[in-house]
């Protein structure tokens, strides 16, 4: 089996969970003898491919790239150029047996003509709260509509956004959805140094919208003004914006809220000495950070809403979303009981067990399979 894996999202993210999804699962079924995976890829900017060998091995090009690095010069232009001319010629020889988009431009439903291509959908959000997207630059849901109604096969994230997406396109048979759940990834290196706080609740991410920020921010400074030796430590996300940062000052606990970026290999460091992990989101299609708390033995507080309960199941202590007061009481019970911390962090490893990728990535191969049979 020839898969044409669609470069999309790696263009799109340099970290993200779409992108560590693919690396990981294709990762594995490029080692199959039976699979064959072409990425139209030289180089990439994103942090989880540059670690594999799904890229094309080009010295002579890679050797032109590493010189312009040299001297500063941006090879971004020229590398989507070179990749879009092999993604054409591939698609003009049709040497490939399935197509797989890795996200939702569907540039290539003329292309590919009659081959078979199988959609994963990683989530529903553009649907359920449109009022965040209204000038989203990719067309998600409208594109996303359109390939659902034209893949030969759908992978859901969780039975979550499977339910979802039949809410939205009930025009859909269902036996076209297949659930695939997401593995760990998170790695806990012994001799990465991470210069951390003594004392912090976590917050990964975006900071964005339906990303619940400020809801946990709010909860969180009457705990920070009674405890000035705890922090909230903001990881990832870019850094605080003008914005963020005038509202944190008018709060009067500027001193006590961190944003600090990581090297992929220091998040579980960040996980690791938290005191717990908050995920305050209003909607996930499945959540990697939950696992990465989970596997990483740092307990997790978040909402009860899209996947959260079906991916944490009785490892996640859950809190009202329209309560600041119960998030507040919930953080407050954890950073008092080291029983209950330790209690919570016990069945998070036992959860976080049942996820993991080489199962994953043999669900999607079956899949694919499937897919191909039904031509």
């Amino acid at each position: 089996m020839k898969i044409l894996l669609d470069p999309q999202i790696f263009n799109q993210q340099t970290y993200g969970g779409i992108s560590r999804y693919y690396t990981e699962v294709f990762s594995i079924l490029s080692k199959e003898s039976n699979v064959e995976i072409v990425l139209p890829l030289y180089k990439s900017d994103n942090a989880y491919l540059k670690n594999t060998d799904l890229l094309i091995d080009n010295k002579p090009l890679n050797f032109l790239y590493s010189i312009l690095s040299l001297f500063k010069i941006s090879t971004r232009t020229l590398r989507k150029k070179k990749s879009d001319k092999l993604l054409r010629r591939i698609f003009e020889e049709s040497s490939y047996d399935l197509f797989v988009p890795t996200y939702y431009n569907p540039y290539f439903l003329d292309k590919i003509k009659d081959k078979p291509f199988v959609l994963t959908v990683y989530d529903m959000i553009h649907e359920l709260m449109p009022q965040y997207f209204e000038n989203d630059p990719y067309n998600v849901a409208e594109f996303k509509a359109l390939l659902i109604t034209r893949a030969t096969k759908i992978i859901a994230v969780s039975n979550n956004t499977k339910k979802d997406i039949l809410k939205f396109y009930p025009q859909i048979d269902p036996n076209k959805i297949k659930v695939i759940y997401h593995g760990s990834s998170i790695k806990i290196e012994p001799n990465i140094k991470v210069n951390l706080p003594d004392n912090y609740i976590l917050y990964v991410g975006s900071r964005a919208n339906y990303k619940n920020f400020e809801f946990l921010v709010q909860a969180i400074t009457p705990l920070l003004k009674a405890n000035p030796k705890l922090n909230l430590l903001a990881a990832g996300g870019g850094e605080f914006d003008d914005d963020e940062v005038e509202w944190i000052k008018s709060l009067n606990i500027e001193k006590q809220i961190i944003q600090k970026n990581f090297e992929e290999n220091e998040l579980g460091y960040f996980y690791k000495n938290a005191k717990l992990f908050v995920f305050p989101s209003l909607y996930e299609g499945f959540g990697i950070p939950v696992l990465e708390s989970m596997a990483s033995g740092c307990p997790i507080i978040l909402t009860k809403h899209g996947s959260f309960p079906e991916v944490a199941g009785e490892a996640g202590i859950y809190f009202d979303s329209n309560s600041i007061k119960d998030l507040q009481y919930k953080i407050q019970m954890l950073l008092d009981d080291s029983g209950l911390r330790a209690e919570f962090i016990k069945k998070g490893f036992e959860q976080v067990k049942k996820y993991n990728w080489k199962d994953a990535a043999e669900k999607c191969l079956k899949v694919y399979q499937e897919a191909m049979s039904q031509k």
